[in-house]
């Protein structure tokens, strides 16, 4: 569980530093982009105090839904976050390569 945790920790480290820029338009920054527009301001107000939360503020929620890949990698070559609560059906997905560093964030559904 220790590769677990440093590559949970790597993937959110790499969405809040892709967040917002250019490279990550279909990433991170639609997933947050999208879910502020179509979730209730209650649920918002539940889980980060505030109605209308800024941008970045989302990302702090987030949770690790799986992570899958072959057995090579413990099952790690990618890691989906998404929302707490059940939601959404969205995911933010961080892939890593052979060793282990941050290779593509995507948006999945």
């Amino acid at each position: 569980m220790e590769e677990l945790e440093r590559r949970k920790k790597k993937a959110i480290s790499a969405i809040q530093n892709v967040f917002g820029t250019e490279e990550d338009e279909d990433g991170a920054t639609l997933f947050v982009t999208h879910h502020l527009e179509e979730i209730e301001e209650e649920y918002w107000r539940k889980h980060l105090g505030k109605s209308k939360p800024e941008p970045k503020e989302v990302l702090d929620i987030l949770v690790l839904e799986s992570h899958w890949g072959d057995e090579n990698s413990d099952g790690m070559d990618t890691l989906d976050f998404t929302l707490p609560g059940n939601v959404t059906d969205y995911l933010i997905s961080v892939s890593f390569d052979e060793v282990g560093n941050v290779e593509e964030i995507t948006m999945e559904s």
